[in-house]
């Protein structure tokens, strides 16, 4: 536990090993997503997104002719609430992808569960606090799987650019064939050198490709944890003193959502220029 705690401090992530997901299920859905991504691009577009719902198909493969661009394909889809989630977005080919990306969903999820008991004892909470702060059982989650092909131009582009991630927790199955993972810490990028069958697990501290690998094809999962959209979001009062301040205004997750689309993918600025009071 003091180990998650300090990778929390210094770093904003951590691998997980031994997390109870099957591996089996793991192969199951890199395999069964690559094939998807395989499939000719007549079959993709017919579950192409839309700016309202984002959910579905999406492309970033050439869409602008000589610009530095995130180069990738991607599909997302909401895992919860329950309400939100929509089967039809869900691709029937290949004719497993929905049932085995239900069930990695789920025990994702349930790992979400006790990492956020790990992490409120870390903080010196109650064990439950953060799952109910974030809204219990009525919480969030969708997954997004990004597909990077080999690229004729890997100097124009990012793979995915800089960018902090919203949401509680981020839970990335990596490439097993291919790095390329960064995070950044203090003014540098470092490589993240995944673990055999482990999970990266990112807490709110910044992404990005290393921009060195596109000459292969790569392949990720992630599965954001996000809190309930309408419920309003503050730091924990056991945690705020006068030598510790509060830092930024309530908002809701909605209104975060709304704010870094307005913005862009700036990486931690987003949060940063939210704060309340200057430190």
């Amino acid at each position: 536990m003091k180990a998650i705690s300090d990778a929390c401090k210094e770093w904003g992530f951590f691998q997980v090993i031994n997390h109870g997901v099957s591996l089996d299920l793991v192969a199951k859905m890199r395999t069964v997503w690559r094939e998807f991504f395989h499939l000719p691009v007549e079959a993709k577009k017919k579950l192409a997104n839309s700016p309202k719902t984002y959910e579905g198909y999406g492309s970033r493969l050439g869409v602008e002719k000589g610009a530095i661009l995130d180069w990738g394909d991607y599909y997302f889809l909401h895992v919860l609430p329950e309400h939100v989630k929509n089967y039809d977005k869900w691709p029937a080919n290949p004719e497993s992808c929905r049932e085995i990306t239900e069930e990695y969903g789920r025990d994702v999820v349930k790992l979400c569960g006790t990492l956020m008991k790990v992490l409120s004892i870390s903080l010196g909470l109650d064990v439950g606090y953060l799952q109910k702060a974030f809204g219990g059982d009525e919480v969030g989650a969708c997954i997004r799987v990004n597909y990077y092909p080999k690229c004729p131009q890997p100097d124009l582009t990012l793979g995915l650019s800089a960018h902090s991630d919203p949401g509680v927790l981020t839970i990335v199955l990596a490439d097993d064939r291919v790095k390329g993972l960064q995070v950044r810490k203090g003014n540098a990028w470092v490589n993240v050198q995944p673990e055999p069958n482990a999970f990266i697990v990112n807490i709110g501290d910044q992404m990005q490709g290393d921009g060195q690998t596109h000459t292969a094809e790569r392949f990720c999962v992630v599965l954001f944890y996000n809190p309930r959209s309408d419920l309003p979001l503050f730091p924990a009062r056991e945690l705020v003193t006068t030598e510790r301040p509060q830092l930024y205004q309530p908002m809701t997750f909605n209104e975060y959502r709304l704010y870094i689309r307005k913005r862009g993918p700036k990486g931690k600025t987003q949060v940063e220029s939210l704060k309340a009071i200057d430190v």
